[in-house]
């Protein structure tokens, strides 16, 4: 029986490698915006704000230090997707 798969050459392993990586390093920056943010609410209401009864403050604070810690980690990965790119990317 004849083979009629073709073999797929390095360029496109190589393209379809570059992509499951790019889809992998999308979907980590989603979960992570998510669970920086809940862990943030987290904090601040049921640790800071239980104990210490400061309500809404804390909770308004560590959600927002949540958030930012969320896009300080969306800018990183950006940043070294783009040097990726410049080094050597045809």
């Amino acid at each position: 029986m004849p083979d009629n798969k073709k073999k797929k050459t390095k360029e496109e392993r190589q393209k379809r490698g570059d992509f499951v990586r790019f889809a992998g390093m999308a979907s980590t920056v989603g979960i992570n915006m998510v669970l920086s943010t809940c862990v943030g609410f987290a904090l601040g209401h049921y640790v800071f704000d239980e104990y210490l009864n400061t309500h809404p403050w804390f909770t308004i604070l560590m959600t927002a230090l949540g958030i930012f810690a969320g896009f300080k980690y969306l800018f990183k990965i950006a940043k070294k997707a783009e040097e990726r790119d410049e080094d050597g990317d045809t």
